[in-house]
């Protein structure tokens, strides 16, 4: 969740005057839809627990929560990669009042969902569960247990571990894991974020003690945050967490030392040879930019332009006018360290020199030249109705606000971003494809 990634689709609309009228509408109309809507409410328990509510629509009675914790593949142990992914797949396999098998049925009954995730490379783990309002107290009370008391069963430790094992051994056989993971160990060295998956002899050693202790250690109240939204308010179930999470106890939150990025290498190819293939399948990236960089909004812009949609260069290019691939495209990372910029695409095996060639040409147009006034027109107003339209969801909204709190952002940082948006030019987008997509440090895979 942390790890933002951008590329979105965009539509086509040749009547320029047009365009730019109405993306000023859209921005003005988004900007002051936010300022209007509902603001979250927030508390902390007793214990350091700190609760955000967003009231949803209330025509609607559900409900969905979150516990973020603030500790995810990041804080594994260095020879321990997967350790926090672990541990959130197992909080669900039994608690101390329930077995899965319970766990499972009870949910089924009452219709509710309940899970976990963390990833690898992240700062965050997530429990999440969902249902029907009438149904908040038992949803609470299982995800109370799951968040708590989870008790990492020996068996089920194992299925975990072959399970996972096995799904890596199947996915070894794709090319597109092929080129990402390779592309990745590219970029980011011996960093964490260089891996894709957990190393298997990393997954092997992991004992159900480990997993306790790493959720003894992480899974504390001042190391985490509960976000809820639906049909509720903060002042009708804040005792019912008091209740719930109140006498919750835990040491110090841990300290996570996040890596800054290393630096870029020079530009490399990489060629994968996997017998059989009818396609070759590109990854062509470098370093990008943190979430809170400055570049961001112009970042957004640049790559809905570049490759992130259907009327976006490369797809026009590549797909549409010289047939090369099915699907094309471009997309930025962004987190704590520095993100990455990809562009990829699966192109026909006789397409490989020609697909290649037209990925470098549209590097080096949007490099050399300025984004005509259309194209930044319609990047924008991509980009803002997309925003517009995300306010709409609740568990849009919220993950904004989430966004907000763990990145540190201004706290009218979503009031004002179809400002930021609208305020890019074509001189800024010029400015950060010269910086982002820079030729002497492209990293390019091909795997067939």
């Amino acid at each position: 969740m942390e790890a933002v990634r951008e590329g979105a689709t965009q539509k086509r609309n040749q009547n320029h005057e047009l365009n730019e009228e109405h993306c000023k509408s859209e921005i003005a109309i988004s900007g002051d839809r936010h300022r209007f809507l509902p603001k979250a409410q927030e508390a902390t328990l007793k214990n350091g627990l700190r609760v955000i509510v967003l009231e949803s629509n209330h025509r609607l009675p559900t409900f969905s929560m979150e516990m973020v914790v603030l500790s995810g593949g990041l804080s594994d142990p260095a020879d321990m990669h997967g350790l926090s992914g672990a541990t959130a797949g197992l909080l669900r396999e039994g608690t101390a009042k329930h077995t899965s098998k319970e766990l499972g049925e009870q949910l089924e009954t009452i219709g509710a969902t309940l899970g976990a995730n963390s990833g690898l490379s992240g700062f965050t783990s997530g429990v999440t569960a969902a249902g029907l309002v009438e149904n908040f107290d038992q949803v609470l009370d299982l995800f109370t247990e799951v968040v708590r008391t989870p008790k990492f069963p020996a068996d089920e430790v194992e299925r975990y571990k072959s399970r996972t094992i096995s799904q890596q051994q199947l996915i070894r056989g794709q090319a597109a894991f092929l080129a990402q993971e390779r592309l990745s160990q590219a970029i980011y060295g011996v960093h964490p974020a260089s891996l894709v998956i957990p190393p298997a002899d990393a997954i092997k050693k992991i004992t159900a003690a480990d997993l306790a202790r790493f959720h003894d250690e992480n899974y504390v109240p001042n190391n985490a945050m509960l976000t809820i939204t639906g049909d509720v308010t903060l002042k009708e179930i804040l005792p019912k967490l008091e209740r719930a999470f109140g006498d919750w106890q835990g040491g110090a939150a841990p300290k996570t030392t996040i890596p800054a990025a290393p630096a870029q290498g020079a530009a490399r190819i990489f060629l994968i040879n996997r017998p059989g293939s009818v396609q070759t399948v590109f990854q062509i990236g470098a370093l990008g930019i943190e979430r809170t960089d400055p570049d961001y909004a112009a970042m957004a812009v640049m790559n809905r332009i570049l490759g992130g949609g259907g009327s976006s260069r490369l797809f026009l290019n590549i797909r549409e006018d010289k047939s090369y691939a099915y699907s094309v495209g471009s997309g930025f990372s962004s987190s704590k360290y520095r993100g990455t910029f990809v562009a990829n695409a699966p192109v026909r095996t006789d397409a490989t020199e020609g697909a290649l060639r037209e990925f470098m040409n549209e590097f080096n147009r949007i490099r050399n030249e300025k984004v005509s006034p259309a194209e930044l027109d319609n990047a924008k107003r991509s980009i803002v109705g997309g925003f517009a339209l995300s306010l709409e969801n609740p568990a849009a909204r919220l993950q904004n606000i989430i966004t907000q709190k763990l990145y540190d952002l201004p706290a009218n940082y979503w009031d004002t971003y179809p400002q930021k948006i609208e305020s890019i030019t074509a001189e800024d987008v010029q400015r950060v494809a010269e910086k982002y997509i820079d030729l002497n440090h492209l990293q390019i895979v091909a795997v067939g």
